[in-house]
């Protein structure tokens, strides 16, 4: 490129020709022309920049939304299951409580040796384990129970500190089965949280 100290030469002579000068007014409206147009250009992009962070901020506050629902919705469900559960075991206490402070009767322990045999098949061959507190109170009250009669008399009650108070063992040649409160009580408490 040519310095302005380099001549300009031109293949033909210049004809009429003058040097204009821009008034100061023309020069200024220029300017702010060139500024006007400078600042709708600098706004259109900001505004589309701000637009593009505004729609980025607001997918990344959607997706933030979303995870922190989800999180609730788990977490609603979990304290619901986490409720049950714990309903459940207060009640099973509750129920545990009340059956160990009622005092055994001879119907309680009479109650819970037909449910027990209620189980097992009238041929069979069985003895019960009750607690000795238990068959002291059933001999005591001169129970039927303890003069079976028919084809319950293969029937022989037993000692056993093993049994809980108002609770029995049935013990068959074909197996055992527990008719003590504690084991009731879990046999409840399977079921109900199963």
């Amino acid at each position: 490129m040519n310095s302005w100290r380099d001549k300009i030469q031109f293949h033909q002579p210049l004809c009429n020709v003058s040097l204009q000068r821009a008034s100061p007014l023309e020069t200024e409206a220029r300017a702010r022309e060139r500024e006007h147009a400078a600042y709708i250009r600098g706004r259109q992009e900001g505004e589309r920049v701000l637009s593009e962070q505004l729609l980025q901020q607001r997918t990344e506050f959607t997706q933030l939304q979303q995870g922190v629902l989800a999180s609730l919705e788990h977490a609603v469900s979990q304290v619901v299951h986490d409720s049950e559960n714990a309903m459940v075991a207060l009640a099973l206490e509750a129920a545990r409580k009340l059956v160990c402070g009622i005092p055994v009767s001879t119907e309680m322990v009479g109650a819970a040796v037909r449910e027990a045999l209620d189980q097992i098949e009238e041929a069979t061959e069985f003895s019960i384990d009750l607690h000795p507190d238990d068959l002291a109170l059933l001999e005591k009250h001169r129970s039927p129970m303890l003069n079976p009669q028919g084809n319950m008399r293969r029937l022989c009650f037993r000692r056993s500190s093993q049994v809980s108070p108002g609770g029995c063992v049935v013990h068959t040649r074909f197996g055992v089965i527990d008719g003590r409160r504690e084991t009731k009580l879990e046999n409840l408490k399977k079921t109900l949280l199963s």
